[in-house]
């Protein structure tokens, strides 16, 4: 799962210390997880739904949606989600309890999946890296340089954390952590990457010639008839001066042909059946062709121009090609090093069960059941899309900004 800016920065009240804690499981009260001995706090979690769902609702706004932002982050007691929907929401007001608590609970199921998966990564990432001897201190230098370079001024630093912090709940503390996590990920990737090399990209010109190119493409005239004594009175009207457009009303057997005189602009070959295409491909320009036998009818024709192929060469198309190999490099390396990550430290990382995702070492998939349930009544069904479009944070985290 890629680190996204929103989703690192609730990672700043996760602390990884300087080296691996011990391995221990025990999940203290205040804590959701534990990954390597190291707690992950409810704090931290409350913190993300909250910072998740702000950001959400304002990215909701943007798009002319005016939904406040719902928080549902107490797995036991949905109270506080349904306080926020009622008091939000004027249109589901006198919804029931038992629904917008339905609500909640599938806005925590979601939206905890992914709160949980990506404080549990971003540890493993950290104490990877670690591990490698990647160190953090270097990354977040480079961010200090980043932010001098953007806010010459505190008063305008300042000013971007009054607004962020208004509109997604985010704190400096969350943007270093946010830039940090995604450099030590980066970091741990370049070590995986290959080179991108002149060899591959010419491999890869070589495979893919036709995505640096335009095809051949033909202007013409072409009439179908269902019979070859209609073709044939065709091809001889044509031939003593007839129009086309005369010629495709009395003879055509399509609406659209007729309507046009059988005119078509840029036809690439393979777009007709194979008889016709064949003998438009092999005209030559203002030469009538025909009687041709298809599979259809009878074709007569004309090619009027003819735009011939172009390729870019190598030298051209290498850049384009060296971008591409480079971000697929960097996406194949990305799996192995989450995949890396998750071999090192899944066994160590511990869930309360409320919380518990496929990351974590005690998680149970939970069991399918089959609803004897009557359909939902549209009230109970509209209430919950409602709900969900105007409070699910979780389905855009995954995404890099």
């Amino acid at each position: 799962m890629p680190i996204s800016r929103k989703l690192a920065a609730v990672a700043a009240f996760f602390v990884i210390g300087a080296a691996v804690a011990g391995c221990g499981s025990s999940i203290s009260g205040n804590s959701v997880a534990t990954v390597a001995g190291n707690p992950i706090t409810l704090q931290a979690f409350n913190h993300w739904m909250y910072v998740a769902a702000k950001e959400q609702a304002a990215e909701y706004a943007q798009e002319g949606a005016s939904e406040p932002p719902i928080v549902s982050s107490n797995p036991k007691n949905f109270t506080s989600c349904e306080k926020e929907i009622r008091a939000g929401i004027p249109t589901l007001r006198t919804a029931t309890s038992a629904t917008l608590k339905t609500d909640c609970k599938e806005l925590f199921t979601s939206a905890s999946t992914e709160v949980m998966n990506f404080l549990i990564q971003s540890y493993w990432i950290s104490a990877s890296a670690y591990k490698a001897g990647i160190k953090s201190a270097t990354v977040k230098a480079e961010f200090q340089k980043l932010v001098k370079k953007q806010f010459p001024t505190k008063a305008k630093l300042n000013a971007y954390l009054a607004s962020s912090l208004k509109s997604q709940g985010e704190t400096y503390a969350d943007m270093v952590f946010t830039y940090t996590a995604q450099g030590l990920l980066e970091k741990l990737m370049k070590r995986q990457e290959k080179p991108v090399t002149a060899k591959a990209i010419a491999a890869y010109y070589a495979a893919n010639k036709s995505k640096f190119g335009t095809a051949e493409t033909r202007n013409l005239h072409l009439i179908r008839t269902k019979t070859q004594a209609k073709a044939q009175a065709a091809f001889n009207a044509l031939k003593s001066g007839s129009s086309w457009d005369a010629v495709a009303k009395q003879y055509a057997a399509d609406a659209s042909s007729k309507a046009n005189g059988g005119a078509l602009s840029k036809i690439t070959s393979g777009e007709e059946e194979s008889a016709a295409n064949k003998a438009i491909f092999a005209a030559s320009v203002n030469t009538l062709v025909g009687p041709v036998k298809g599979i259809f009818g009878y074709y007569v024709l004309e090619v009027t121009k003819i735009t011939p192929a172009t390729q870019e060469s190598l030298a051209k198309a290498t850049p384009t090609i060296k971008s591409t190999l480079t971000s697929t490099e960097s996406s194949a390396a990305q799996t192995t090093v989450l995949k890396n990550v998750s071999k090192a430290w899944k066994k160590s990382t511990t869930c309360r069960k409320a919380y518990a995702t496929t990351n974590c070492s005690n998680y149970v998939k939970p069991k399918t059941t089959t609803s004897t349930t009557a359909t939902p009544s549209t009230t109970t069904a509209t209430t919950s899309a409602t709900v969900k479009s105007a409070t699910t944070a979780s389905t855009t985290t995954t995404k890099n900004k």
